[in-house]
């Protein structure tokens, strides 16, 4: 849903300005970069599975690797930018608030949303842990289609206060699940 209404979006709210692309050629785009791998990792599933599972901890090391990788390069893009001397410290920490604001408003509709409905406390973990995060490694690339390089940087920003912080606050929520189920935490 993020590769179809994020440049559908970011298109309307730049339609007046001249850096608007064209929203079906970005999502085209983004859909090469996000989609399309993980498509072709299903499609080749029945063929792969046994190995992968069979090595599955090295395959772990380049998976995480390349999302560190992401996010190194959007951090260091930024400082080598200037982008945090250019960030008055008021602004940060408005900013700073302002991400927590939307993680706890997020983190709390899906907990109340998916008791609401029902679902058991495994879903619920499940509906929150996938409902409220957002990430650094498939935010960077949908930037770096829908805007210039100059401004990916400040357009990341709110990101990359955001997915630590949801990193943190999922870890404590986490280990409540878990203790909630039975399984402490080791």
């Amino acid at each position: 849903m993020g590769i179809v209404f994020t440049p559908i979006l970011v298109g309307m709210l730049l339609s007046h300005s001249t850096s608007a692309g064209n929203p079906l050629d970005a999502m085209g785009k983004i859909a090469a970069q996000l989609l399309l791998p993980f498509v072709i990792g299903h499609l080749l599933r029945p063929w792969t599975s046994g190995l992968l599972q069979r090595v599955g901890n090295k395959i772990k090391i380049v998976d995480q690797g390349s999302i560190l990788l992401v996010v190194y390069s959007a951090f260091s893009g930024a400082v080598v930018a200037g982008l945090w001397q250019q960030m008055p410290l008021i602004s940060m920490l408005t900013l700073f608030l302002v991400c927590a604001l939307i993680l706890a408003c997020s983190m709390t509709w899906c907990i109340c949303a998916s008791r609401r409905f029902g679902f058991t406390t495994a879903d619920e973990a499940t509906i929150l842990f996938c409902g409220a995060q957002k990430s650094l490694a498939s935010g960077i690339p949908m930037a770096k289609v829908l805007f210039a390089a100059s401004v990916v940087g400040p357009m990341v920003l709110p990101v990359m206060l955001f997915h630590p912080m949801q990193l943190m606050v999922s870890a404590i929520v986490a280990g409540r699940y878990q203790r909630k189920a039975g399984n402490p935490v080791i």
